[in-house]
């Protein structure tokens, strides 16, 4: 398949959510966001090394736009932004990075702002775009990696019926202790079992 000309309809919109791909007007939100949760971001995000200045988000965002025109397999990916759809509130981040697009496999990851947790919107984002990956990419395989310490970020995986597939042993060093640490990785290889969610593109 060639990536480039994949169809990727959008938005993605679910019941509260809607997904969509960076643009440079987000920066301000986005990284108002960021500075919000920092905190609990530092502990486990790789790229939360200092809270960003504005002119570093817009910066991130440039290189999204630009990823997404051409569906290039590096960093920063593929990201898709999450806004409450009744107040149109910036909420997170998900999105597809590590693609293989000779399976097709997908891997993920998200953020959210602490001012808006534990409130089911990361679950009901990726099951969103695990429907999205399968149905519409044609997925065979969806994964999620976390540390086994990120408790709340291992809970979506197991919320929404991934298998633990594997553990990595020693395979980051653990940002706190600076000690090395494992890596969880969960997947799903279809739908079945997911828990039902309306979602449109």
């Amino acid at each position: 398949m060639n990536q480039n000309l994949q169809n990727f309809p959008m938005p993605i919109i679910t019941p509260r959510l809607i997904l969509r791909p960076p643009g440079l007007a987000d920066a301000k939100v986005v990284n108002a966001a960021i500075i919000e949760s920092f905190e609990s971001l530092s502990r486990f995000m790789p790229w939360a090394k200092n809270p960003p200045s504005l002119s570093e988000t817009e910066e991130f965002i440039k290189q999204a736009v630009a990823n997404w025109i051409v569906k290039r397999n590096e960093e920063p990916y593929l990201p898709l932004f999450i806004f409450e759809k009744a107040s149109g509130n910036f909420l997170g981040a998900t999105g597809f990075h590590h693609m293989n697009w000779e399976v097709p496999c997908f891997e993920t990851g998200y953020w959210l702002r602490t001012s808006v947790s534990n409130q089911g919107y990361m679950t009901e984002a990726v099951n969103a775009i695990t429907r999205y990956a399968f149905i519409q990419l044609g997925a065979k395989k969806m994964a999620i990696t976390c540390q086994p310490e990120n408790i709340k970020s291992k809970k979506i995986p197991e919320r929404l019926g991934y298998v633990l597939e594997g553990i990595l042993k020693f395979s980051r060093r653990d940002k706190l202790s600076g000690e090395p640490a494992d890596t969880l990785v969960y997947a799903r290889y279809g739908l079945e079992g997911l828990p039902d969610l309306k979602v449109e593109w």
